[in-house]
């Protein structure tokens, strides 16, 4: 029944954005190279976040996408992207509470609704 497989995966998807909001996440993070302003490339930053909210939530590690480096600046942010299995997905905040040196310390707030994966018509 897809109705039920969506159901599952939106509730867990849902408890996995509960368990970020609930515990809330920082995350820290050094960059490679001495730039003036430290980047944190889109993968890094992906994976760097997958591996927190896995460790925060005690679910497996999701998929996340990123679609641009994270620059070390204070405030400034990015829109990532959580998929389930199912194709549901979930907008993750990334936001730069504070740069030290080459450390990227940055914020983590996952979107209190998934959006739905699109059906097979």
């Amino acid at each position: 029944m897809p109705i039920n497989r969506l159901s599952a995966a939106a509730s867990i998807t849902s408890a996995l954005a509960a368990g970020v909001l609930l515990v809330g996440c920082s995350v820290s993070a050094s960059t490679q190279g001495a730039e003036p302003t430290p980047k944190l490339s889109a993968d890094k930053l992906a994976t760097t976040v997958a591996k927190k909210l896995a460790a925060t939530t005690g679910q497996p590690t999701p998929h996340i996408t990123c679609p641009e480096d994270l620059v070390g600046k204070v405030g400034a942010t990015t829109r990532c992207k959580l998929t389930a299995d199912d194709g549901s997905t979930l907008g993750v905040s990334v936001t730069v509470s504070s740069v030290d040196g080459s450390q990227i310390n940055f914020d983590v707030k996952a979107d209190d609704t998934p959006t739905p994966a699109r059906s097979a018509n």
